[in-house]
């Protein structure tokens, strides 16, 4: 049962419906999670704005949606495991990568750096990270890791909370 239902979009606020916009021109549509979040106007924008901040960083499409898959794992977020089932597969994500992403056996070292942050709650130790480092990934690399985390934490937790509908193929952990 849904504990925060998604906004009509209809009947939504011209600034609601500005922000939903964006979201349907960065997502092609607007999912459900966006609708609930649009409960709150500040946690929409936020929303957004991390989304479209994460989305001209130097991590490729396939290592986000990769990262997402991983956290939402993690989390039990049944919504972003849908979600980003299918967006990695539009990033071009194989079943085989999807797997690999959700069992931390990706051996993408952002995607193995994501897993360790969720887990073990940010607290990575210098081995972890240079670990990243000898794999290729700069300092940039290491702060977008975060930053994609931390989106697909608030996501997930968002989802969670509200027991948001599913409008994806449903994926379950």
């Amino acid at each position: 049962m849904t504990r925060i239902n998604p906004i009509d979009i209809e009947t939504a606020s011209p600034d609601i419906q500005t922000q939903l916009a964006a979201v349907r021109a960065l997502l092609g549509g607007v999912p459900n999670l966006m609708l609930v979040a649009a409960r709150s106007p500040a946690t929409l924008e936020a929303l957004v704005a991390l989304f479209g901040a994460v989305g001209k960083g130097a991590l490729p499409a396939r290592t986000r949606e990769a990262i997402a898959l991983a956290v939402a794992q993690v989390d039990g977020c049944d919504y972003c495991l849908s979600a980003h089932t299918l967006l990695g597969k539009r990033a071009g994500l194989s079943e085989q990568d999807i797997a690999a992403a959700r069992a931390n056996t990706s051996g993408d070292a952002a995607v193995e750096l994501a897993h360790a942050l969720v887990e073990q709650r940010g607290q990575v130790s210098d081995e972890q990270v240079a670990a990243a480092r000898a794999a290729g990934l700069a300092d940039r690399e290491l702060l977008e890791v975060v930053a994609n985390v931390a989106l697909n934490v608030l996501t997930n937790f968002i989802n969670t909370l509200a027991e948001t509908p599913i409008d994806f193929p449903v994926v379950r952990r």
